[in-house]
């Protein structure tokens, strides 16, 4: 199957309009994703003609509201290959997914206890581990990267001992667009009898994500990373550990039975989703998953490696200029500096240009700092990119060094 990425193009308005009297040149895709015109009509469809709250309403746009809803969880749990369907819970996003693992399995862990994470990681999989072991009692372990943003897989080695009960760590980075080897450290993880937490906020929208064969415990990622809405977001987990753990929120949905002195837990998924969801967030997600499964996965993974072979490099013709982060395995994140430019100064002057990239430190603060960095600039591709956006990148690349001489 070829890959037309102009058909691709027409298919999400934003594209088609103009910042600063330029055309758009949208290359922040790693902060959040366009939205096709499917997922817009599934959205207005919701609202304009079957708007209700789920389960609860004996009604027929109730019934057609839950219909939907859990139609949803069920292109979820086949695009990622749940054994499941009850193990994908919705989310508000990847934050909430990971704060919902680590007060569920972080009220099991004690002193003597360890975690690792990485070098890599963005806040939402920092600081809430850093809460967890402090609320418990256990260490926090921080597997180092070499410079060009590896994993050091010798080290994270020494670190994994009997006392790991969880590794915690990104698909891809968000800052650099490192691959991790997932599914080697999950192998890794579990001869230690640890569990498994992957961020894959980054990695869920490059597709071909197989739960099973990862073999984690958690995968967790946002919507609006995948073309979806905004609000919404899937913590997957294996069946055995999230119906067994403390629950964390209660309220309406997720109750079995309750009186006025006592209470228990409905099962899966219900038991993991206190309150009204979001539910229009969770049908725009079905319907961009369906959207984005119908795709040639690997004409997709082609075409984001030209775009980022192609932008690495023109990027040699700046003289300056240097991309952050140059792991062999990578996806389509291009973080640079530019000799003596500061990261806001180069996207303000982007912008005024109709080019729309990332600046500042990525929300992985301590990355900067062991990277000696204030921050950096940050292109990000996605599957409507071209190497047309990337040229206009490049002459503004080259007009922003030239006014910041």
């Amino acid at each position: 199957m070829s890959f037309d990425v102009n058909a691709i193009r027409a298919q999400f308005p934003v594209l088609q309009r103009e910042v600063n009297g330029k055309p758009l040149v949208y290359l922040d895709n790693a902060a959040t994703t366009q939205k096709p015109q499917a997922v817009i009509d599934a959205l207005v469809e919701y609202y304009t003609q079957y708007n209700s709250n789920v389960h609860r309403g004996a009604h027929h746009l109730s019934d057609e509201a839950t219909r939907r809803y859990e139609q949803a969880r069920d292109i979820l749990a086949k695009f990622i290959n749940a054994a499941r369907r009850e193990e994908v819970i919705w989310t508000s996003g990847t934050t909430e997914a990971i704060n919902l693992v680590a007060n569920g399995v972080g009220q099991l862990f004690k002193a003597g206890d360890e975690i690792i994470v990485t070098e890599l990681e963005h806040h939402a999989n920092l600081v809430t581990w850093q809460q967890a072991c402090k609320r418990s009692g256990a260490t926090l372990k921080i597997c180092p990267i070499f410079d060009s943003g590896e994993l050091d897989i010798a080290t994270f080695d020494t670190l994994l001992n009997d006392n790991t009960r969880l590794v915690a760590l990104p698909h891809v980075s968000n800052a650099l667009g490192t691959v991790n080897p997932i599914k080697e450290i999950s192998l890794k993880a579990k001869q230690k009898g640890a569990w498994v937490l992957v961020d894959g906020a980054q990695g869920i929208a490059h597709g071909d994500v197989d739960v099973q064969a990862i073999g984690c415990d958690f995968y967790v990622f946002s919507g609006h990373k995948l073309f979806a809405p905004t609000g919404v977001g899937v913590l997957w987990g294996r069946k055995e550990i999230l119906e067994t753990w403390p629950v964390w929120q209660t309220g309406g949905e997720m109750i079995a039975d309750v009186d006025y002195q006592t209470a228990t837990w409905g099962e899966l998924p219900n038991r993991l989703e206190a309150g009204t969801p979001n539910i229009a967030g969770v049908i725009g997600l079905g319907a961009a998953v369906k959207w984005f499964s119908a795709l040639d996965m690997q004409a997709i993974h082609a075409h984001e490696q030209d775009l980022l072979a192609y932008a690495s490099k023109r990027a040699k013709e700046i003289e300056g200029m240097r991309i952050i982060g140059t792991a062999p395995n990578k996806v389509g994140v291009m973080s640079f500096e530019l000799a003596g430019a500061h990261p806001a100064d180069i996207g303000f002057i982007l912008d005024k240009q109709g080019v729309a990239i990332r600046t500042g430190d990525n929300c992985a603060q301590p990355l900067m700092k062991r990277l000696g960095l204030p921050g950096t600039a940050r292109a990000s591709f996605s599957i409507y990119n071209t190497r047309k956006d990337i040229d206009q990148l490049i002459e503004a690349l080259k007009k922003a060094k030239t006014m910041l001489a």
